[in-house]
């Protein structure tokens, strides 16, 4: 694109050089269908701003985000962060700064974290929703603020909050479906452990596993659906009780982070490799039960690409004028011990 690019769109739209450049730093004073204009114009022409001249005409004021997400369970929550924190670390010359609120667990204190964020003047949000009812109120006062809430993992639905990265969750639990049905014969029996049902994400990888399962597998039925805390004592406990209650159980499906109880309690038992685990999402600690055959696959939730791309689309929203999508879902990864090693979760840190 040439040097006067602003004059072009100014030109094709058919308003001042000073609307044009209101419209794409998403300032005041241009109203809604003329800023979508100029946006569809410069994004038409190929129009891209200079991310550090636009920090610099800023007077680099710094962009404030705010970062609410569980600390446990790290092993997911950590890759979530990471992938934050890395997109941020990008951007940092730009004046990205970010105000971390973190939460002991998913749906702990998350109204009082985000209540806090917004007090403290943050021009976006990132959060990772447990208590969906408890929120809706806080995110819609921050959208009424112009402090854009970015859902990351889960949904609130009930809020006005500007958009949502999490993996398509009902994909997953039809692939982790699939899997299963390869896996075990006709007639099986099998189990789901999953987290807090409240949360969005998991309501809808159940229902996509439950939906095909009996497609796949011919007489399969999933006998329970085992509702664990965020915590691998309950897990582990909860796993015990459903093996018990179940001696011909072929499958699990680990519809949370907490697998690695329910692989020590399969290998206590002797089970270990007998009753085919499919898994949700990856970490180190989780290779060796792919190599000994107690995990026969997983459906990798990418929370390192979500936490990158919810970093990336703020900043593209702050300093570019991009548009929010209503939603950005990721498509799940298959993860088998034939292709373990290629992923960045199980790699040295």
């Amino acid at each position: 694109m040439k040097k006067n690019g602003i004059r072009e769109i100014a030109r094709l739209a058919s308003v001042s050089i000073g609307t044009v450049g209101r419209a794409l730093l998403g300032r005041k004073g241009v109203s809604e269908s003329t800023r979508e204009r100029i946006l569809s114009i410069a994004q038409a022409i190929g129009y891209e701003p200079n991310l550090a001249a636009r920090a610099l005409s800023r007077g680099r004021t710094p962009i404030r985000i705010g970062v609410c997400i569980p600390r446990e369970l790290h092993y997911y929550w950590d890759q979530l962060r990471d992938g934050i924190l890395d997109e941020a670390d990008r951007f940092e010359h730009l004046g990205i700064e970010l105000n971390l609120r973190p939460t002991e667990g998913l749906g702990v204190a998350e109204v009082e974290k985000l209540s806090q964020l917004v007090a403290d003047g943050v021009q976006a949000v990132i959060v990772a929703p447990g208590d969906s009812t408890g929120l809706a109120p806080v995110i819609n006062g921050a959208e009424s603020k112009g402090i854009r809430v970015l859902c990351v993992d889960s949904d609130v639905q009930a809020s006005c909050r500007s958009t949502v990265v999490s993996v398509d969750a009902e994909v997953s639990g039809k692939s982790a479906a699939e899997l299963m049905g390869r896996f075990v014969g006709p007639d099986a029996e099998v189990a789901m452990i999953t987290g807090m049902q409240s949360v969005e994400l998991h309501r809808k990888k159940a229902t996509g596993f439950c939906e095909l399962f009996p497609q796949i597998c011919q007489g399969g039925r999933l006998v329970e659906i085992v509702d664990t805390l965020e915590d691998e004592d309950d897990a582990m406990r909860k796993c015990f009780g459903l093996l018990e209650r179940w001696k011909s159980l072929s499958g699990i499906y680990v519809r949370t982070g907490n697998c690695l109880p329910i692989c020590r309690a399969l290998s206590v038992l002797g089970l270990s490799g007998k009753i085919h685990v499919i898994a949700s999402d990856l970490f180190r600690e989780m290779v060796p039960y792919f190599e000994n055959g107690a995990i026969q696959a997983s459906v990798n939730g990418r929370p390192y690409m979500q936490g990158q791309m919810a970093m990336r689309l703020l900043v593209d929203h702050l300093l570019r004028g991009h548009s929010l999508p209503p939603h950005y879902r990721l498509n799940p990864q298959i993860v088998l011990r034939s292709n373990l090693r290629l992923f960045r979760e199980v790699r040295p840190a």
